[in-house]
């Protein structure tokens, strides 16, 4: 067969076709033609999640007659002044997808330039139908109807318009983000859905994301050579179980690029449960000369001249960022945790009920099990904290010994002064005075603001891994040699990978060598572990390496390793602490990056603001 010249309506169809695949993405076209027209307000209806119809109306510069025959014809634009088309600096090309829409649905276009008289155009499926004189404010009215009506193979795929709503909804939320400047507003068949007004960059994330999201996040400001970060990102405890929420930007256009994707997810490796995700808006700025935006036909995806300059700003800029967040977790109190504070079901003193009435005069003032609601609440006495036989040389070594660490054994927490009884809360400490110990497992303090509750176990997992990657980036974790060498039996597989990385585990204290084909013999363990069960942490570490040897790079594999070993190296739940104990953990949890959730992504602390306790007791 020869070769021949397609007829201009199938061009217009198979350019419709790269650019318009569903009503979100003639929608995303034409809101972005609005952005770039210079509105300040930008108003878009939808009928049937847009399969019927799509209705944009801005207040921007509008357009002549003239511009307006031009801006239907193919590769006709008013964003390109000379032919540098790498460095375009608008979200697209104005005219560019017009007539691919107005190829497969019917499109009407009124604008009105300032100072000039209105006009309108209505193109059916590729075919000039009507043109006048039309009556409206400064800007440009588009609306697109019946999109594929006359394209059953397009039309069949489209799905419900429930679905196809959604999807309009994610593309005006990603621009009316990237532009905080607009006020958006979005209707579906007769019912606002949308409405945002000019705001702060932060205040417009919250408002399309989550309104929690202003106290639960911190803002990014990150500068490298030529390139900015900037956005917000949420703590690692204000979390999503899908990554739905999760906005790049480029040069203030909404992207979705897999290295960008990459990079927050290692930004975020260690703090966060595998299957959870941050919520994070990020936005970046560079050279156009830097960046490829025309890699996409609808521009969704981009190429950067050096990628790993940009994954590395990413990462720092939000490791920079959560660091600085110090011990902050995120507390929402919903209504279902404060309605599981229940009163007793039984009035003190009933007859016939074991433990019914507390002895109020015993040193305590009440008993484990008094029916109060508190259950296992034990008060705590300010008895001596713990203290080791002799000094720790390896603390001394690392110039560690009479800080609040220098007492960390196999299962005690570090000692300090201690708090008397009477002490009263202050602003200075966030996180309380100790005042007694849930179960042997969770601190209970008071602070200046409310109740706050802390797992010790996740929270002193946390303080161990930070002071590991600590003494990790000031030259290495010092070891503590064992009297009698360990020998741990596993499958021969894992004693080669254990084998494979043992310089590594060596720089984080722990010596292992190969004992047979089917053995490991433990030589030497980080001394801030002191004697933790090393059987176990070798079987876990090697459980580790088998899961995500490959797929990690080497600083996440070590990131890896150093949490398991600080989750064995930790106090455990069940452990009782005294008063100082308690309050050295919560001193050195103010002070420590991260401290607000454990190695895992789980919060390590949560607290009870004065006006919930207040609610419980119907004071409110």
């Amino acid at each position: 067969m020869s070769i021949r010249r397609l007829p201009e309506h199938l061009v217009n169809r198979i350019a419709a076709g790269e650019v318009v695949e569903r009503p979100a993405s003639a929608l995303k076209e034409l809101v972005e033609n609005a952005i770039d027209a210079g509105a300040a307000t930008i108003l878009i209806r939808l009928s049937e999640g847009g399969i019927a119809g799509i209705e944009v109306i801005d207040d921007g510069c509008g357009m002549s007659p003239p511009d307006m025959a031009l801006a239907l014809e193919r590769h006709a634009t008013s964003k390109l002044p000379d032919d540098a088309i790498d460095a375009v600096e608008t979200l697209g090309f104005r005219g560019e997808a017009l007539p691919s829409i107005a190829s497969v649905a019917r499109l009407t276009i009124e604008s009105r330039a300032r100072g000039a008289e209105g006009w309108r155009r209505t193109v059916d499926n590729g075919q000039l139908i009507e043109e006048g004189p039309a009556a409206l404010p400064p800007g440009t009215r588009i609306k697109v109807e019946s999109l594929f009506a006359r394209v059953p193979a397009r039309q069949k795929f489209l799905r419900s318009p429930r679905a196809e709503f959604g999807a309009c909804m994610d593309v005006v939320k990603r621009l009316a983000m990237a532009r905080p400047e607009i006020g958006f507003t979005l209707e579906h068949d007769g019912r606002r859905s949308l409405a945002v007004q000019p705001e702060s960059q932060a205040a417009r994330v919250a408002a399309l994301t989550d309104r929690e999201l202003v106290r639960n996040s911190v803002a990014i400001d990150h500068l490298r050579g030529e390139v900015r970060l900037g956005g917000v990102a949420g703590l690692p405890t204000f979390s999503r179980g899908v990554a739905d929420h999760q906005f790049l930007f480029v040069n203030g256009r909404p992207v979705k690029d897999r290295l960008l994707i990459g990079s927050v997810r290692a930004a975020y490796q260690d703090l966060l449960a595998r299957d959870r995700h941050p919520i994070v808006a990020l936005f970046v700025d560079l050279p156009t000369s830097e960046v490829d935006v025309n890699v996409h036909p609808a521009k969704t995806e981009v190429r950067f001249r050096e990628p790993a300059l940009v994954r590395g700003l990413i990462v720092g800029g939000l490791r920079a960022a959560l660091d600085a967040a110090g011990h902050r977790s995120a507390q929402p109190v919903s209504a279902g945790a404060l309605g599981a504070w229940q009163q007793s079901p039984f009035p003190l003193g009933v007859p016939g009920r074991s433990g019914s009435q507390p002895d109020l005069n015993s040193p305590g003032g009440y008993s484990p099990g008094a029916g109060l609601g508190w259950g296992s609440l034990r008060p705590v006495p300010n008895y001596p904290a713990y203290s080791p036989a002799s000094p720790n040389p390896s603390l001394e070594a690392e110039g560690l010994q009479g800080s609040v660490w220098d007492r960390v054994t196999a299962f005690a927490l570090p000692s300090g002064r201690a708090s008397p009884a009477h002490e009263t809360p202050s602003p200075q400490h966030p996180l309380g005075i100790a005042r007694g110990q849930i179960a042997n497992t969770y601190i209970v303090a008071e602070a200046s603001d409310g109740l706050v509750l802390v797992d010790q176990h996740a929270a002193h997992e946390r303080l161990v891994l930070e002071r590991m990657r600590r003494a990790m980036a000031d030259g290495g974790v010092k070891t503590q040699a064992l009297l009698l060498p360990e020998v741990v039996e596993l499958e021969e597989t894992a004693c080669d990978r254990l084998e494979t990385r043992a310089p590594e585990l060596a720089e984080m204290g722990l010596e292992l060598e190969r004992f047979g084909p089917r053995a490991m013999l433990i030589r030497a363990v980080p001394a801030l572990l002191g004697q933790s069960e090393v059987q176990g942490l070798v079987t876990d570490l090697a459980d580790e390496l088998a899961a995500y040897d490959e797929a990690l790079s080497l600083r996440e594999r070590l990131d890896h390793v150093a949490a398991t070993m600080a989750c064995h190296g930790s106090v455990r739940a069940g452990r009782t602490l005294s008063v100082p104990e308690m309050n050295a953990l919560l001193r050195e949890m103010e002070v420590t990056p991260h401290s607000g959730q454990c190695n895992h992504g789980r919060p390590t602390w949560i607290k009870l603001a004065h006006t919930d306790i207040e609610k419980l007791f119907g004071r409110k």
